[in-house]
């Protein structure tokens, strides 16, 4: 055994009632850090795989019409610009976009959709409802349907089509009865409802109405055309520059789900804010606690310091001495914390469950967690012992021996 970590060893077991203080101190630190790394991060991912559920990372659409002005040049004249409405705004020869949009790096599917407004009917009552026609197997890519039904199956094919759980409870619809949807200049159809989803979110449920994309087309009066292009991409978080690429090839406005959802972006934002702060003043006070324990450490073996320097001992070594405890205090600290922090999160995962049997708060529990926080409090630990160490190794053997 190397001499330093011999010594390391001896004085962290004579002083054993601040080495357990100590140990317990980093342990405690590294448990937080644990236990709130893995709730932030399990409650954003959740959050996320939530918001995605139910929408593509990009949506490609047409851009916004608007009024020109009249006039000889350089005469000065009123502008009014007035927007088309969504609703009518279309895509018309939507393939070589769907092409350029799917050769654009980390897209891996693309799908086109016509969205508009409608009437769900049956007997007398009426739901406003907001009619998407898609292709099932395309679609299927970009937004996973078929993992939220409760009844039936993704069949838009034929006069078929998918509701939400509300809907169906409002109509009292099941899967095989008959639907009647209804535009606002008029025109109709009848559909057979062939499955029936419920996406956790009330106002989807209420609202979507899948039907074949063909059959949308004509109802709205978009022959040939779509009002949207949904893509899905390989990185997340990688949505914004993706979009932008494929605006640019395209010509078209593309709009990321982080723009979409800039509200849920700042709120994912200030829980890593929050997250950072709490455990910036962790690890500081973890930091703190193991150089004031050694400072003391210090002064108390300040003889024994004395006696190994005048038996030529190395300034070097006696630094090495205190820079392995404050080592050897970072990592078995962390050890005990990573599983003191596993376990507190896994009995907070316990403590409310949702209606299906899954954790209300989850939590995210990875092996690259523990290796970094076990790396982190050592580093901290040995950072720490610097001051100590070099504390130690400027005393004078002479006056340390005479006065103690």
């Amino acid at each position: 055994m190397p001499f330093e970590l011999f010594m390391a060893l001896r004085f962290l077991r004579e002083g054993r009632a601040q080495s357990l203080l100590i140990f317990v101190g980093v342990s405690a630190g590294v448990a937080v850090i644990i236990f709130l790394t893995a709730l932030i991060d399990g409650l954003q991912v959740t959050l996320i795989d939530q918001t995605l559920g139910s929408q593509a990372h990009v949506v490609v659409r047409p851009l916004d019409e608007a009024a020109r002005a009249l006039g000889a040049p350089g005469e000065v004249t009123a502008v009014i610009e007035v927007k088309t409405r969504q609703r009518t705004a279309s895509i018309p020869e939507w393939q070589p976009v769907a092409e350029a949009a799917s050769r654009v790096p980390g897209v891996l599917a693309v799908a086109p959709t016509v969205a508009g407004s409608a009437f769900a009917t049956r007997a007398n009552v009426s739901k406003s409802v907001a009619l998407r026609g898609v292709d099932a197997d395309s679609y299927g890519r970009i937004v996973p349907i078929a993992r939220h039904l409760k009844a039936g199956r993704f069949r838009v094919s034929g006069r078929d089509a998918v509701i939400g759980s509300e809907l169906a409870d409002d109509l009292g619809l099941a899967v095989g009865d008959k639907l009647r949807l209804v535009v606002v200049d008029g025109r109709d159809q009848v559909f057979t409802v062939g499955g029936i989803f419920d996406l956790g979110n009330k106002d989807l449920n209420q609202r979507w109405v899948f039907v074949p994309l063909g059959v949308a087309q004509t109802l709205l009066d978009l022959p040939g055309r779509i009002t949207t292009l949904e893509l899905r991409v390989n990185d997340v978080f990688a949505a914004d520059s993706i979009a932008a690429e494929v605006a640019r090839r395209t010509g078209l406005t593309a709009d990321s789900w982080m723009k979409i959802n800039a509200t849920l972006m700042v709120g994912l934002r200030s829980q890593s804010s929050s997250s950072y702060m709490i455990q910036f003043f962790v690890v500081l006070a973890v930091a703190l606690g193991i150089a004031s324990v050694l400072v003391v450490s210090v002064v108390q073996k300040g003889r024994e310091i004395g006696i190994l320097k005048a038996f030529g001992t190395s300034t070097r070594k006696v630094m090495w001495i205190f820079l392995i405890q404050g080592a050897l205090v970072g990592l078995v600290g962390s050890v005990i914390g990573s599983f003191i922090g596993a376990g507190l999160a896994q009995f907070f995962t316990s403590l409310a469950k949702n209606p299906d049997g899954s954790p209300r708060f989850p939590i995210t529990l990875t092996p690259g967690l523990f290796i970094a926080a076990s790396l982190f409090a050592t580093v901290i630990g040995l950072v720490a012992a610097v001051a100590p160490a070099r504390r130690a190794a400027r005393l004078d053997p002479v006056v340390v021996i005479r006065y103690g």
